[in-house]
């Protein structure tokens, strides 16, 4: 596989990945699970590791965190280390009090956002609004770059449980991005819409898998594929998008 490093200029934080764990497991935040949450997060960052996508320090702070709550939590209560700034007994109560806060902020913008668009609405006669840059939108349809690396995983996992650990390392990995590029295009032309996991259908090895994805994201990047969802944690589909250029002509 070529050195690539995947550069997403939009993209979100650890406490987003935390609240999008959550609401994926339909859990309460005050009943979260610190090992479970922790092994999830901690499967994400070896995801990214995977991908070669650059992490902001936050993240690797967020993961020694809690490895750091998760170790305290095996302590009996006698035998855990007092600190002068905690409050609760819980150790997980400060995390707990960090991801209310941050889904207050996180709606409190959504529901700015509607509500200027809702305003948006009320002057249909307004001047011509003047043509500014467009905001930098990795996805549409709200399927967000973790629904993305969650089908990924799942993707991986399937391939480790059908095939024998050493049958995986027999095909010569000789994938690119380039190629997968063509590859994706190709499949996609005529406004064809896929669903994720077809687009690995071809995808033998672990490499190849990897590469594909990579090819996906740098598409997406250049909005030459759209993603959407029909609702949260369904089914992600694959196509085309609008100013799409023809097969063979990204890269040119």
């Amino acid at each position: 596989m070529e050195d690539y490093k995947v550069k997403l200029e939009v993209f979100e934080g650890p406490l987003d990945l935390l609240l999008y764990l959550i609401k994926r497991d339909e859990v309460d935040i005050y009943e979260i699970s610190i090992e479970r949450i922790t092994k999830q997060y901690l499967e994400y960052m070896d995801a990214f590791q995977v991908l070669n996508i650059e992490l902001a320090g936050e993240f690797i702070v967020m993961a020694a965190n809690l490895l750091y709550i998760k170790s305290r939590t095996l302590l009996p209560k006698d035998q855990q280390m007092a600190e002068d700034d905690a409050e609760e007994d819980d150790p997980r109560w400060e995390l707990i009090r960090q991801l209310i806060e941050y889904k207050k902020f996180k709606e409190a913008a959504g529901r700015l956002r509607d509500r200027q668009a809702l305003q948006e609405q009320l002057f249909p006669r307004f001047p011509v609004v003047p043509e500014l840059p467009a905001v930098e939108n990795l996805l549409v349809d709200e399927v967000g770059i973790f629904d993305l690396i969650n089908a990924f995983q799942k993707i991986l996992k399937r391939l480790e449980k059908n095939k024998p650990e050493d049958l995986r390392e027999i095909f010569e990995e000789n994938h690119t991005v380039s190629d997968k590029i063509d590859y994706l295009l190709r499949v996609t032309a005529g406004n064809v819409s896929m669903r994720f996991e077809e687009c690995f259908a071809e995808a033998a090895s672990r490499t190849e898998i990897v590469v594909t994805f990579l090819a996906m994201l740098e598409l997406i990047r250049l909005k030459h594929l759209c993603v959407r969802q029909d609702g949260h944690f369904e089914e992600i589909w694959i196509e085309r998008s609008e100013n799409s250029v023809p097969t063979g002509e990204v890269l040119a």
